[in-house]
């Protein structure tokens, strides 16, 4: 990683603590420079605007999260080291962990309570869209294998996404459940909205993924 690189990672990194710990409007650009050194110029350098670092600071764990396990449930897939709807539970399992675990909880609340700012909503909403692709792509490549019955993946993605999503991560948005979803109850919604799923969109005949094996 080259100095820029390295200075724009520590710049997020630095924003990132201080926007979670004391929110948008409490947080300045001066003291996020305190920090890491260097001018107001340098941070201006990387991001156009506070708003624009905010949603960087909010979203670029996850789409490189996401990005990583689209990749790697890819090649799962191509590898057939394990039934095809094994290999997209176990993506399922992985995303519900990770967008139920408090740290990410919490910036989604914070995002939300943020979002009706000047230009954050759009430029997050820009972001997620950008982030979805990853999963659009991975259900192209399954449905081009006909693991998946070919259809929109845009739009398959977003089924995918609500399915698990559903009755799960809104109440502890909300804060209307104290507990945290164990890994059973992460495990059983995953293939439970899995099942769900693959009988939208599973092959149309059986045979068409037995094919692809050989």
């Amino acid at each position: 990683m080259d100095k820029r690189a390295l200075k724009r990672q520590q710049i997020l990194e630095v924003a990132s603590g201080l926007f979670r710990q004391k929110g948008f409007d409490a947080t300045s650009i001066s003291e996020i420079n305190a920090i890491v050194g260097g001018s107001k110029s340098t941070i201006y350098s990387h991001f156009s605007s506070k708003e624009e670092l905010f949603v960087e600071c909010m979203s670029s764990e996850t789409e490189q999260y996401i990005k990583s396990m689209t990749i790697e449930t890819a090649g799962q897939v191509r590898l057939f080291r394990k039934s095809p709807q094994l290999v997209i539970e176990q993506f399922a399992v992985a995303f519900l962990r990770y967008i139920c675990s408090p740290d990410i909880v919490d910036l989604q609340r914070l995002m939300i309570s943020e979002a009706g700012r000047s230009g954050i909503g759009e430029l997050y909403y820009a972001r997620m869209q950008k982030l979805r692709s990853n999963v659009s792509a991975l259900f192209t490549d399954l449905m081009n294998q006909n693991i998946l019955r070919k259809d929109d993946p845009v739009l398959a993605a977003e089924y995918f996404r609500s399915l698990l999503q559903a009755d799960i991560l809104e109440p502890l948005l909300l804060k209307a459940r104290k507990d945290q979803p164990d890994e059973s109850e992460i495990v059983m919604k995953a293939q439970a909205s899995v099942n769900a799923f693959m009988k939208l969109y599973g092959p149309e005949k059986i045979e068409d993924v037995a094919k692809t094996s050989f």
